[in-house]
């Protein structure tokens, strides 16, 4: 009876949103009530925790919020100024092939995005950019959601790792060290394959009847740009630790993705472009904008995000000028939502779309009209968030309860490690993705369960740093399926409402990731 209670945050929204095909806006709300009422009813939280948990909610809302209106305010200038149709036009120089364009931008320049800023930027700045270049919405954003998997494990420099570690006995700089380069080794059995399977989802879900001779073509291809990461990612994450592992892997693979496309190598010799919108045509006009003044936006983007996060001054300035962090919620201890504004990927976002007209010479009510639109979009989606948020820190303030239970997620992971005893590794990296999928973080979903995770490991005996990675490559495969992910990618480019019909594009490969990744702990515990 207590495990069906504690999994109701898991349960309900996949009958409402993937078996019902409920919009996340009723989906999430009626889930939202049932976990409220089990959480007051059964498992003894009192009215003031389960209300002091719902307005965490509302201002965690606030900040994606912001996040998704940066990425559109940018997104339209760009598309004012003309820069997105030079950005395609540079693509078409590349390579037509739409299997070739989901590779680098969901997943080599998405990885760069979540490298320097995670927390759900990637996906909310690479499907609309996919949807601007021709790619059907529901294609861009199955595909960036779970091309932003692999480098959730070293996103935002290191916070999954370091951050959620951080409360383990031991922790400290040799830990984060060797449980990056532990995650890296896994991530050449699991991670080397997730850009195959980006391009089997495109080509099977939005291709034209031979999807899967489609993606198999490309088969060579995309396990050299693959390796490529995983293998460079690997020496990085020995080199020089977990911060820049992602930053360096993705630019790696970026150069080898770029020089291959170029000259053909491993590709199909006939373009692909089975998932375009109807009726989009490449724009072939001389553009008055070099192809470096059109990226020079997403390029400030990255060199904002890592200068904030690591010139030492500039991360202090930014997460103390306007701190808006809302600390014990209604007195209750603990309860506490944070908000450093001028930290935030969406100011980041939003000053690089002034920057933006001033580089390229445009008028500022680019901006205007852009801020107007952005706005329009992302309405509904703060009841949508709202709701799912509010859900999610009733189930992760479950821990302060009348009735002396632990919390929903400690109870969960404890009947699990019962179960499976010493088959845990191959459990591991699901308690991450159940994690992520349910808070939406893989840092968060670290912090919660690493602890649970070093227990069992001490307990059966197993190697502890690869359970621990294990937990955190899971818990980047988590992201694929996260419902406040889904609903902001899909908010983004419009999709409001069929929340549903993602998930059930992306479950199959969390589910997947999943399972190489225990692979992968089995291999590397018996092997290195």
């Amino acid at each position: 009876m207590l495990m069906l209670v504690a999994l109701s945050a898991v349960i309900a929204p996949f009958i409402f949103l993937v078996l019902l095909r409920m919009p996340a806006i009723k989906g999430m709300s009626i889930s939202s009530v049932i976990v409220l009422v089990l959480a007051m009813t059964v498992w003894g939280m009192g009215s003031t925790v389960i209300l002091s948990s719902v307005l965490q909610g509302i201002h965690k809302t606030l900040t994606i919020l912001l996040i998704l209106f940066g990425a559109l305010v940018l997104l339209n200038t760009l598309r004012k100024t003309g820069a997105v149709t030079r950005i395609n036009q540079g693509f078409q120089n590349i390579s037509g092939d739409m299997r070739v364009q989901v590779i680098i931008v969901a997943f080599l320049f998405g990885s760069l995005i979540e490298g320097a800023a995670g927390f759900g930027t990637p996906a909310m700045v690479t499907a609309p950019l996919m949807v601007a270049l021709g790619f059907r919405p529901l294609a861009s954003v199955a595909t960036a959601l779970v091309a932003d998997s692999t480098a959730v494990a070293f996103g935002a420099v290191g916070t999954p790792v370091i951050v959620g570690l951080s409360t383990l006995p031991g922790a400290g700089e040799a830990m984060y060290q060797e449980v990056g380069s532990t995650i890296t080794l896994i991530d050449l059995f699991g991670g080397t394959f997730i850009p195959f399977i980006v391009i089997f989802i495109l080509t099977v879900f939005f291709g034209k009847g031979k999807g899967m001779k489609d993606a198999f073509r490309m088969l060579p291809w995309s396990l050299l740009i693959g390796i490529t990461y995983t293998a460079s990612a690997l020496l990085y994450a020995t080199l020089f630790g977990p911060e820049f592992t992602a930053i360096l892997g993705s630019l790696t693979g970026v150069v080898v993705a770029t020089i291959t496309a170029r000259k053909g190598w491993l590709l199909p010799k006939e373009e692909w472009i089975d998932a375009r919108q109807d009726g989009f045509e490449v724009d072939a006009s001389t553009s008055d904008i070099g192809l470096f003044t059109a990226w020079s936006p997403y390029v400030l983007v990255v060199l904002l995000l890592l200068l904030t996060r690591i010139v030492p001054w500039l991360t202090e300035f930014t997460r103390t000028a306007i701190d808006l962090t809302w600390t014990d919620i209604l007195g209750v201890e603990g309860i506490t939502s944070g908000w450093e504004l001028l930290y935030s990927p969406g100011t980041i976002l939003l000053v690089t779309a002034i920057l933006t007209v001033m580089i390229q010479r445009k008028s500022f009510r680019y901006v205007s009209e852009a801020s107007k639109e952005a706005l329009q979009t992302i309405k509904i989606t703060g009841l949508t968030l709202s709701a799912t948020l509010a859900m999610v820190h009733i189930f992760t303030n479950s821990g302060l309860n009348t009735n002396d239970l632990m919390s929903m997620p400690e109870y969960i992971a404890e009947g699990m490690a019962s179960v499976f005893g010493p088959m845990w590794i191959f459990v591991a990296p699901f308690l991450g993705e159940l994690g992520s999928f349910i808070t939406g973080s893989a840092t968060v979903s670290t912090l919660t369960f690493a602890p649970v995770q070093y227990n069992i490991a001490e307990a059966t005996g197993m190697d502890i740093s690869v359970v621990l990675a294990a937990q955190i490559v899971g818990a980047g495969a988590g992201n694929m399926i996260c419902v406040h992910n889904v609903v902001a990618a899909s908010a983004v480019v419009g999709m409001e409402g069929k929340e549903g019909s993602v998930i059930r594009k992306t479950l199959g490969p969390a589910l997947i990731y999943g399972v190489l990744v225990g692979i992968g702990g089995f291999l590397v515990m018996h092997l290195f």
